[in-house]
Protein backbone atom coordinates (compact mmCIF):
# COMPACT_ATOMS: atom_id res chain seq x y z
CA UNK A 1 0.00 0.00 0.00
CA UNK A 2 1.14 3.40 -0.75
CA UNK A 3 2.28 5.75 1.84
CA UNK A 4 1.29 9.11 2.45
CA UNK A 5 4.51 12.18 2.67
CA UNK A 6 4.20 14.29 5.44
CA UNK A 7 4.30 18.09 4.59
CA UNK A 8 5.34 19.06 8.28
CA UNK A 9 9.64 19.38 7.99
CA UNK A 10 11.37 18.55 10.85
CA UNK A 11 12.22 21.71 13.54
CA UNK A 12 15.54 22.25 11.06
CA UNK A 13 18.25 21.25 13.84
CA UNK A 14 16.74 17.95 13.92
CA UNK A 15 16.92 17.71 10.48
CA UNK A 16 20.81 18.29 10.63
CA UNK A 17 21.46 16.16 13.31
CA UNK A 18 19.73 13.08 11.29
CA UNK A 19 21.75 14.15 8.32
CA UNK A 20 24.72 14.18 10.62
CA UNK A 21 24.41 10.15 10.91
CA UNK A 22 25.94 7.58 9.70
CA UNK A 23 24.97 3.76 9.50
CA UNK A 24 28.33 3.01 9.78
CA UNK A 25 28.23 3.22 13.30
CA UNK A 26 26.03 0.40 13.66
CA UNK A 27 27.24 -3.27 14.29
CA UNK A 28 26.72 -5.48 11.34
CA UNK A 29 25.02 -7.85 14.21
CA UNK A 30 22.69 -5.16 15.16
CA UNK A 31 21.55 -4.42 11.11
CA UNK A 32 20.31 -7.90 11.68
CA UNK A 33 17.87 -7.04 14.63
CA UNK A 34 17.00 -3.81 13.15
CA UNK A 35 16.24 -5.52 9.78
CA UNK A 36 13.61 -8.17 11.84
CA UNK A 37 12.24 -5.29 13.12
CA UNK A 38 11.91 -3.52 9.95
CA UNK A 39 9.95 -6.33 8.39
CA UNK A 40 7.67 -6.49 10.98
CA UNK A 41 6.45 -3.09 10.41
CA UNK A 42 6.46 -3.65 7.13
CA UNK A 43 4.13 -6.30 7.68
CA UNK A 44 2.18 -4.42 9.31
CA UNK A 45 1.42 -1.56 6.78
CA UNK A 46 1.24 -3.85 3.90
CA UNK A 47 -1.85 -5.60 5.86
CA UNK A 48 -3.39 -2.21 6.33
CA UNK A 49 -2.50 -2.14 9.93
CA UNK A 50 -0.94 0.77 11.97
CA UNK A 51 2.76 -0.72 13.64
CA UNK A 52 2.52 -0.25 17.18
CA UNK A 53 5.45 -0.46 19.36
CA UNK A 54 6.65 -0.17 22.81
CA UNK A 55 9.98 0.33 23.81
CA UNK A 56 10.39 -1.47 27.46
CA UNK A 57 13.43 -0.74 29.94
CA UNK A 58 13.66 -1.52 33.54
CA UNK A 59 13.00 2.55 34.74
CA UNK A 60 11.10 4.09 31.44
CA UNK A 61 13.89 6.97 32.25
CA UNK A 62 16.55 6.68 29.39
CA UNK A 63 17.02 4.48 26.86
CA UNK A 64 13.43 3.40 26.84
CA UNK A 65 12.79 7.33 26.24
CA UNK A 66 15.14 8.05 23.47
CA UNK A 67 14.11 4.78 21.69
CA UNK A 68 10.91 5.68 21.53
CA UNK A 69 11.89 9.92 20.30
CA UNK A 70 13.79 8.77 17.48
CA UNK A 71 11.54 6.17 16.17
CA UNK A 72 8.45 8.40 15.91
CA UNK A 73 11.06 11.37 14.56
CA UNK A 74 12.13 9.05 12.61
CA UNK A 75 9.30 7.55 11.04
CA UNK A 76 8.23 10.83 10.67
CA UNK A 77 11.34 11.86 8.61
CA UNK A 78 10.40 9.03 6.31
CA UNK A 79 7.26 9.26 5.30
CA UNK A 80 6.15 6.16 7.05
CA UNK A 81 2.36 5.54 8.38
CA UNK A 82 0.61 5.17 10.43
CA UNK A 83 3.26 4.40 13.10
CA UNK A 84 3.37 5.07 16.92
CA UNK A 85 5.30 4.80 19.08
CA UNK A 86 5.47 4.37 23.15
CA UNK A 87 7.41 3.78 26.18
CA UNK A 88 7.35 2.57 29.36
CA UNK A 89 9.57 0.36 32.37
CA UNK A 90 8.94 -2.33 34.59
CA UNK A 91 9.16 0.13 37.06
CA UNK A 92 8.22 4.06 37.34
CA UNK A 93 10.81 6.49 38.08
CA UNK A 94 11.24 9.44 35.90
CA UNK A 95 12.60 10.74 32.59
CA UNK A 96 16.01 11.75 33.85
CA UNK A 97 16.89 15.38 33.40
CA UNK A 98 19.57 14.34 30.97
CA UNK A 99 18.16 12.29 28.78
CA UNK A 100 16.35 15.68 27.87
CA UNK A 101 19.19 17.32 27.90
CA UNK A 102 20.09 15.52 25.46
CA UNK A 103 17.40 15.58 23.29
CA UNK A 104 17.01 19.35 23.52
CA UNK A 105 20.74 19.18 22.50
CA UNK A 106 19.59 17.03 19.24
CA UNK A 107 16.89 19.95 18.01
CA UNK A 108 13.91 19.20 19.86
CA UNK A 109 11.75 21.44 21.35
CA UNK A 110 10.98 20.78 25.54
CA UNK A 111 7.64 21.66 27.59
CA UNK A 112 7.80 20.61 30.88
CA UNK A 113 4.08 20.71 31.82
CA UNK A 114 3.90 19.11 35.23
CA UNK A 115 6.02 19.13 38.54
CA UNK A 116 6.74 16.49 41.34
CA UNK A 117 8.50 13.83 41.31
CA UNK A 118 7.25 12.07 37.58
CA UNK A 119 7.10 14.96 35.55
CA UNK A 120 5.30 15.25 32.12
CA UNK A 121 7.70 16.55 29.81
CA UNK A 122 5.94 17.67 26.05
CA UNK A 123 8.49 17.20 23.09
CA UNK A 124 8.40 18.88 19.82
CA UNK A 125 10.04 18.03 16.61
CA UNK A 126 8.30 19.69 13.91
CA UNK A 127 5.52 22.62 13.45
CA UNK A 128 2.03 21.39 12.92
CA UNK A 129 2.43 17.92 14.52
CA UNK A 130 1.95 17.04 17.94
CA UNK A 131 4.44 16.36 20.77
CA UNK A 132 5.27 13.52 21.86
CA UNK A 133 4.17 12.91 25.69
CA UNK A 134 7.39 12.22 28.10
CA UNK A 135 7.04 10.84 31.45
CA UNK A 136 7.36 8.02 33.40
CA UNK A 137 5.14 4.62 33.28
CA UNK A 138 4.78 1.07 33.06
CA UNK A 139 4.82 -0.91 29.69
CA UNK A 140 1.27 -1.59 30.53
CA UNK A 141 -0.41 1.56 31.85
CA UNK A 142 -2.23 4.41 29.80
CA UNK A 143 -1.44 5.82 27.09
CA UNK A 144 0.68 2.47 26.13
CA UNK A 145 -1.40 -0.04 23.85
CA UNK A 146 -2.70 -3.48 25.90
CA UNK A 147 -3.19 -5.63 22.25
CA UNK A 148 -1.76 -5.62 18.88
CA UNK A 149 1.97 -3.99 19.49
CA UNK A 150 5.84 -5.06 19.48
CA UNK A 151 7.58 -5.06 22.45
CA UNK A 152 11.16 -4.02 22.27
CA UNK A 153 13.40 -4.50 25.17
CA UNK A 154 15.71 -1.71 25.18
CA UNK A 155 17.65 -2.46 28.34
CA UNK A 156 19.16 -6.54 28.90
CA UNK A 157 17.69 -6.66 32.89
CA UNK A 158 14.14 -6.02 31.40
CA UNK A 159 14.74 -8.12 28.49
CA UNK A 160 15.28 -10.81 31.26
CA UNK A 161 13.30 -9.92 33.63
CA UNK A 162 10.10 -9.40 31.69
CA UNK A 163 10.04 -12.64 29.07
CA UNK A 164 6.53 -12.35 28.69
CA UNK A 165 4.85 -9.32 27.63
CA UNK A 166 1.17 -9.08 27.89
CA UNK A 167 -0.81 -7.82 24.73
CA UNK A 168 2.74 -7.98 22.73
CA UNK A 169 2.11 -10.12 19.57
CA UNK A 170 6.11 -10.13 18.72
CA UNK A 171 8.88 -9.50 21.00
CA UNK A 172 12.73 -7.72 20.05
CA UNK A 173 15.50 -7.22 22.24
CA UNK A 174 17.29 -4.40 20.80
CA UNK A 175 19.32 -3.61 24.18
CA UNK A 176 21.53 -0.53 24.65
CA UNK A 177 24.35 -0.04 27.09
CA UNK A 178 22.93 2.33 30.20
CA UNK A 179 24.31 6.08 29.85
CA UNK A 180 23.39 6.22 33.90
CA UNK A 181 27.28 4.98 34.67
CA UNK A 182 28.18 8.25 33.75
CA UNK A 183 25.81 10.17 36.04
CA UNK A 184 27.29 12.83 38.32
CA UNK A 185 31.15 12.35 36.48
CA UNK A 186 32.55 14.89 33.97
CA UNK A 187 31.12 12.74 31.25
CA UNK A 188 27.86 12.60 32.54
CA UNK A 189 26.85 14.98 28.68
CA UNK A 190 29.34 12.99 26.32
CA UNK A 191 27.44 9.36 27.80
CA UNK A 192 23.77 10.62 26.69
CA UNK A 193 24.69 12.75 23.83
CA UNK A 194 26.29 8.93 22.37
CA UNK A 195 23.74 6.63 23.93
CA UNK A 196 21.12 9.87 21.70
CA UNK A 197 23.40 9.69 18.16
CA UNK A 198 22.95 5.82 18.60
CA UNK A 199 19.22 5.37 18.98
CA UNK A 200 18.67 7.97 16.61
CA UNK A 201 21.09 6.34 13.85
CA UNK A 202 19.60 3.30 14.49
CA UNK A 203 16.19 4.45 14.18
CA UNK A 204 16.51 6.43 11.35
CA UNK A 205 18.04 3.05 9.63
CA UNK A 206 15.33 1.13 10.58
CA UNK A 207 12.81 3.74 9.11
CA UNK A 208 14.60 4.31 6.06
CA UNK A 209 14.60 0.93 5.52
CA UNK A 210 10.72 0.63 5.87
CA UNK A 211 10.25 3.70 3.91
CA UNK A 212 12.06 2.08 1.12
CA UNK A 213 9.56 -0.81 0.47
CA UNK A 214 6.11 1.56 -0.17
CA UNK A 215 5.90 4.08 -2.50
CA UNK A 216 5.36 7.47 -1.78
CA UNK A 217 2.60 9.84 -2.57
CA UNK A 218 0.82 13.26 -1.81
CA UNK A 219 -1.53 14.30 0.45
Amino acid sequence: MPRVMHHQPLFSAIADYLRALSDEAIAPGRLLLLDELSAYVQTRLRDGQTARLIFICTHNSRRSHLAQVWAQIAAHASGVAPVECFSGGTEITACHPSTLAALARAGLHIQTITRGENPVHLLQYAHGVGPIVAFSKRYDQPPNPTKDFAAVMTCAQADEHCPFVAGAHRRFALTYADPKQADGTPSEAAAYNAACRLIAAEMSYLFRKVGSSFPLTSE
